[in-house]
């Protein structure tokens, strides 16, 4: 008979010493927690994990055999048990001062799990005073006075009972036979820490599903469960923590990746669904209206593709429900005009629209280009402002009274249009530049601003389809992936730079090639100076993210600083106009050296990451990014479209350390062989798998994806979204489902949502 339920606070079922490490460990407080905290892999009795390659300064669990035991006495007193373990190829030497007694169970030909943090001593691998759990026949004997495997205890009791009664053969049978059933049954290894070894784990859980065992009621619809061939969710807890075969966490680990499919889908078109019901403004386009006057007096016409997203747009403005749209669009395809046009949109039915954007050369940058576009007349009607920060006081008072008023149909600012100070007149549209670098709190701040005012988010940065549905689902989608005509394109080549000095050498001497020309380049670095990153920068540094998983730091960073010095000294450059720019310097410089590139008053600009989106200056030829290993694809296929958005052709060199065959390298040829974004997309995530990509890494909340990889189960979810939208057609309120309709609320005050959309 059940004892707790999935919502009983853990101290209650595993006491409280153990809760108390789980929380600090892992953030647990309940039973459902607990029992979501799923196996990471299997190991059989019969197979041993390999040895070789294990990550030095990494806590690890390895099922291996004793090789060799020996003690010897230390030459400061004391005795040293030295334990050779094996997988029958490599070797891992455990170590244990003072405790001779341990020789008794850690015997040759010992089979168990061992845990423990890895180091190294005179090139030998090792784990200093491992932790370890022993197979014997049907027993588990722990170390560290852990406890026996209580499944395996009471099926010993069982059977020995059993066996009193039973002749000399069968009972010999039967040893046999709980002895195959044993060498057969999945070990499970669960993420540990070093005061938390996955056996310790294992009993945990093993008592939490013992607590709530028939007890577990299933959200999911019977006809769904039947549907798709699903274990109930009691059965598959039990299955995938306690499988007596392979098949049995297969089948439960499938069944669990459904449902965190399904119900994610669920929650995504349920939340669609409620911000669609919510009453809006409708900001319908008038004949004859100031977007008339906009086109008339564009120099270009609209490609097809600007021109749908631009209709689609429309009519979901003159809609009294909010819109809530992402335009995904290449590099320089033309989202921001798309965007202006919708932003004319709102402002000649009363409106005002606000753009928020990441940095403040980006927001100075479309600051500039909304005046260019826009024109004297329109200019002069709509009266846009700029919003940053570190705008000079008296400004900063201009464009707050003239959004309260209403004067400014449009704003473009940074964060500082989410302070508690800025009001608008009447927020009609936000729209939302390269909306992955905001947290959905920020952009939660700026909505609330207004009136349920229509949201149109924009990311140069191309999605692939598995990943929008995962992470962006509950919004609708439009795509610009062709750039405008006259475009002159842009070729990339990797350069290495310890295996082809003189191609790096080569690099310096081609931009000089372009300043001759009449053109401008750009050189970008991963750094400010030796010690200073961008801010933000670090969090993306693939090198520095592998380098961490394997336990070494990473090799020191090619910085501005560090260029402008080098550039400076070297005689070819003596004539050449050089600048920086970074996200350090103060707001007034920054715009300073930006109009003063845009101008062409600098021939080469050396900059960080601050130049990775928005920065037009159509003059720009070339760019050489330096440590380009220290990007990821997207960025680098940003960075790079900085270049080539004039008459003349671009070219981007990435000068790079990494090694051949390694994913760094990998990562960086993807770039050169391709310009397509979307195909890029792909590649990366294919490179990176989707972590980085959702923003697992500082969701704040709990992991996003436990068993969905959207690198692998574009189908599942292409299924589960196509059952959830089903379920919701007929049945908006899931009355028939109150379960599933309790834990979308739950969903919704927890906002684990929310974690999806961070990055």
């Amino acid at each position: 008979m059940a004892t707790a339920s999935l919502d009983t606070r853990l101290d209650a079922v595993v006491g409280g010493r153990t809760a108390s490490v789980l929380e600090k460990s892992f953030g647990m407080a309940t039973v459902r927690e607990l029992l979501w905290h799923l196996p990471r892999r299997y190991s059989e009795r019969g197979e041993l994990t390999p040895l070789s390659g294990l990550p030095v300064g990494e806590h690890v669990t390895v099922l291996a055999q004793v090789l060799d035991v020996r003690s010897r006495q230390m030459q400061r007193g004391g005795k040293l048990l030295e334990v050779k373990i094996t997988d029958g190829v490599g070797s891992l030497q455990l170590t244990f001062f003072n405790q001779a007694w341990r020789a008794s169970e850690l015997f040759a030909g010992a089979r168990g799990i061992f845990a423990g943090k890895v180091s190294e001593y005179r090139g030998q691998l090792q784990l200093q005073h491992p932790d370890y759990e022993l197979f014997n026949g049907g027993n588990r004997a722990a170390s560290s006075g852990a406890g026996t495997d209580t499944g395996a205890a009471g099926a010993q009791g069982a059977v020995a009972e059993a066996k009193a009664e039973l002749t000399p053969e069968r009972s010999r049978q039967l040893d046999e036979a709980a002895a195959l059933a044993y060498s057969e049954k999945p070990v499970p290894i669960y993420p540990a820490t070093a005061k938390l070894p996955s056996w310790t784990i294992e009993r945990a859980i093993g008592l939490a599903l013992d607590a709530v065992a028939g007890s577990i009621e299933d959200p999911l619809p019977f006809e769904l469960r039947s549907s798709e061939g699903l274990l109930e969710l009691g059965e598959a807890l039990e299955l995938v923590h306690r499988p007596a075969a392979r098949s049995d966490w297969r089948r439960a680990r499938d069944s669990l990746r459904f449902r965190e499919a399904f119900e994610l889908q669920l929650a995504l078109l349920d939340r669609r669904r409620r911000a669609g019901s919510l009453p809006g403004t409708a900001r319908a386009r008038q004949s004859g209206g100031l977007l008339d006057a906009f086109d008339s007096g564009l120099p270009f016409t609209l490609t097809d593709e600007q021109f749908d997203a631009g209709e689609t747009i429309a009519a979901e403005l003159a809609q009294p429900q909010p819109m809530h749209r992402l335009l995904q669009g290449e590099v320089g395809s033309g989202k921001t005009v798309v965007a202006l046009r919708a932003m004319l949109q709102v402002a000649e039915a009363g409106g005002q629209s606000a753009m928020l954007a990441p940095t403040e050369v980006l927001a100075a940058q479309h600051y500039r280009s909304v005046l260019e576009t826009l024109g004297d007349a329109l200019t002069s009607e709509l009266h846009p402002v700029l919003l940053t920060s570190k705008m000079p006081v008296a400004e900063r008072r201009k464009a707050l009274l003239a959004l309260a008023s209403g004067r400014a149909r449009i704003a473009v600012g940074t964060h500082a249009l989410l302070s508690e100070g800025v009001t608008f007149f009447d927020l009609g549209l936000i729209v939302v530049d390269e909306q992955h670098r905001f947290g959905v709190e920020q952009r939660e701040a700026l909505r609330l601003k207004g009136t349920n005012p229509h949201v149109l988010a924009m990311t140069a940065t191309p999605i692939p389809r598995t990943v929008a549905l995962t992470a962006f689902g509950d919004l609708e989608t439009s795509f610009i992936r062709r750039v405008p005509p006259g475009r002159q394109g842009i070729s990339s080549f990797t350069v290495p730079v310890h295996e082809r000095p003189k191609w790096a050498e080569r690099a310096w001497l081609r931009a000089l090639e372009e300043i001759a020309a009449g053109r401008q380049v750009y050189v970008v670095c991963p750094a400010i100076s030796a010690s200073t990153r961008e801010d933000g920068d670090e969090a993306g540094d693939p090198t520095l993210e592998d380098a961490a998983s394997e336990g070494r730091s990473a090799p020191p960073l090619a910085s501005v600083e560090q260029t402008l010095a080098e550039l400076q000294t070297r005689p070819d450059y003596a004539s050449i106009r050089v600048a920086a720019l970074t996200g350090a310097m103060k707001a007034d410089e920054k715009d300073r050296v930006m109009r003063a590139f845009a101008s062409g008053e600098i021939d080469v600009l050396v900059a960080t990451t601050v130049i990775e989106v928005g920065v037009n200056v159509p003059n720009a030829s070339m760019m050489i990014v330096r440590d380009a290993e220290r990007f990821g694809v997207s960025q680098l296929h940003q960075l790079r479209g900085r270049v080539g958005r004039g008459e003349h052709p671009g070219l981007c060199l990435l000068l790079t350390n990494a090694e051949p065959g390694t994913v760094a390298r990998e990562r960086i040829e993807a770039v050169a062989d391709t310009v397509d974004g979307f195909d890029l997309a792909e590649r990366d995530l294919e490179l990176r798998r989707e972590g980085d990509i959702l923003g697992t890494a500082q969701s704040g909340g709990r992991s996003t994806l436990r068993l969905l990889r959207v690198t692998e189960h574009g189908e599942l979810i292409e299924r589960s979204r196509e059952l959830a939208a089903a379920l919701l057609a007929r049945d908006p309120e899931l009355a028939s489902a109150p379960l599933l309709a309790e834990q979308l609320a739950e969903e919704a005050k927890q906002r684990n949502l929310d974690n999806l959309a961070k990055s």
